[in-house]
């Protein structure tokens, strides 16, 4: 057996060796919630954990359907939390909010939490979010920061904070959504993985409007294959969400990686002018060297995206009034003062001001599209920095650059969900300080197991999948 900790194994190999018995379910629950306890108070990644006896029962019950041979899904047995802006019945949900600080626990489980059961994955918490997903970064006046496992003096990223989690061996994968880098963010700082997944594949049983692709649920996970994993049991479609595309999710379950050589990349320093960190756009250049050794063929390429940030910021805060306005104009002082302002700027938006958006957002994808005719891949940074000082709220300046608003230090994500296609975060090595940083990998629309297979052939090749964090051990 393995002389890697059972919290390090990967998801596929977790998962396999409970089906074939080589370890049962107890043994790796029991690994995990001992992790938890030795680094969870530093990290605060988890919150709202179950208690350790059910989590051990449900464990239990999972190696007996293992025994009974009964019929088991893609992550049975495997431990995970979901990030807490979704229901899990018997848990409160919080949003990260003062507002919300009280809930009660939840009746029912959100589609996404439904379909990890039904995988088989055991439940056993939730993960930190900042307020309503505000920004790129986890804290929040009900469960505090979460820290950075290469470096607890700095964020862990957000708003989906499992990053955290699943770098330092608390969780093999997790649940995140997305609509400004809310899990590109922390995969990037972590070092680990995450898919900002083709609007529809993972459906979204929340209230609100269906149509729209500019928030998404995805896979976070320690590479590519278990992020894979993880969308093989959450994707497909459903009733309740109209956008939801009829894709096997079968074709997930079994990533396998496929080699660079040959594949056409257009190579972006910027994202379209945007500043960039100069520790990492060095260590940006080596992964480019890196890719084209392995056999790549690397254009520098850019996007027009002049308009990509009006659009982001058009549909974005709109998305906030659309949800937040009956808290803000009942209880505003119960709320983020960002928040509050995003709310009550998306609802002062004309309804030509919101077509415009809309319509912007269409070209841009157009654009995207045309490009991606011509390449595999169009490849930036994952972010413009490394992961910042714990205590900041949200990057205020890069590069001589100042920032007056918490999201335009996150526009190397913004911009790319105005594409609407799909983009993986893979780890692009380390900066000269120790800190990791990822490469955001976007691909054709709907090819997202195609760039599965890139990532994990890429990490492959690289190894830095396989590095674990230094600042816990």
């Amino acid at each position: 057996m393995s002389e890697t900790p059972l919290y390090y194994w990967n998801a596929t190999e977790l998962a396999a060796a409970i089906r074939n018995r080589t370890i049962s379910a107890v043994e790796v629950m029991r690994a995990h919630l001992e992790r938890i306890e030795d680094v969870n108070p530093v990290l605060n990644s988890i919150v709202a954990p179950i208690p350790e006896s059910q989590a051990l029962a449900a464990a239990a019950e999972a190696d007996a359907a293992v025994a009974r041979g009964d019929e088991l899904g893609v992550l049975h047995g495997l431990p995970t939390a979901v990030k807490d802006l979704l229901d899990v019945e018997g848990l409160p949900t919080t949003y990260g909010s003062a507002a919300f600080a009280d809930a009660p626990a939840a009746t029912r489980d959100s589609l996404l939490v439904h379909r990890l059961r039904e995988s088989g994955a055991i439940v056993i918490g939730k993960t930190n979010t900042p307020e309503h997903g505000v920004g790129t970064l986890t804290f929040n006046p009900v469960y505090g920061i979460t820290r950075n496992p290469w470096d607890t003096s700095r964020h862990g990223g957000g708003s989906s904070g499992a990053g955290a989690a699943i770098a330092s061996g608390m969780l093999p994968v997790a649940d995140g959504s997305d609509s400004g880098g809310s899990l590109r963010y922390p995969s990037s700082f972590c070092n680990t993985v995450g898919l900002r997944p083709t609007a529809g594949l993972v459906p979204a049983d929340a209230p609100g409007s269906g149509w729209s692709p500019h928030s998404v649920l995805g896979p976070m996970a320690r590479n590519s294959r278990d992020a894979g994993l993880l969308l093989a049991a959450i994707s497909g479609p459903d009733v309740a969400a109209p956008l939801s595309l009829d894709q096997d999710p079968a074709a997930f379950a079994d990533i396998q990686p496929r080699s660079v050589e040959g594949v056409r990349i257009a190579w972006s320093h910027d994202a379209d002018g945007l500043p960039v960190d100069p520790e990492v756009r060095r260590a940006y250049a080596d992964a480019r060297d890196r890719l084209v050794g392995l056999g790549a063929i690397v254009e520098d390429v850019e996007i027009d995206f002049s308009d990509a940030d009006e659009a982001w910021e058009i549909v974005e805060m709109f998305g906030f009034f659309s949800f937040g306005w009956p808290g803000v104009e009942a209880t505003p002082d119960l709320y983020r003062p960002d928040f509050v302002r995003n709310v009550r700027q998306g609802g002062a938006f004309t309804a030509k001001e919101i077509a415009h958006g809309l319509a912007l957002r269409t070209e841009i994808t157009r654009r995207t599209a045309r490009l991606l005719e011509k390449y595999d891949l169009f490849v930036t940074p994952a972010t413009p920095v490394t992961a910042p000082d714990a205590e900041l709220e949200w990057v205020h300046e890069i590069d001589g650059i100042s920032f007056d608003r918490y999201f335009h230090w996150q526009r190397m994500a913004n911009r790319i969900t105005m594409t609407s296609h799909p983009a993986l975060i893979t780890p692009g090595g380390f900066t000269e300080s120790g800190m990791p940083f990822g490469l955001q990998l976007v691909a054709p629309m709907r090819r997202d197991a195609d760039l599965l297979a890139l990532g994990a052939g890429i990490e492959a090749a690289t190894g830095f999948v396989d590095q674990h964090p230094t600042g816990v051990r």
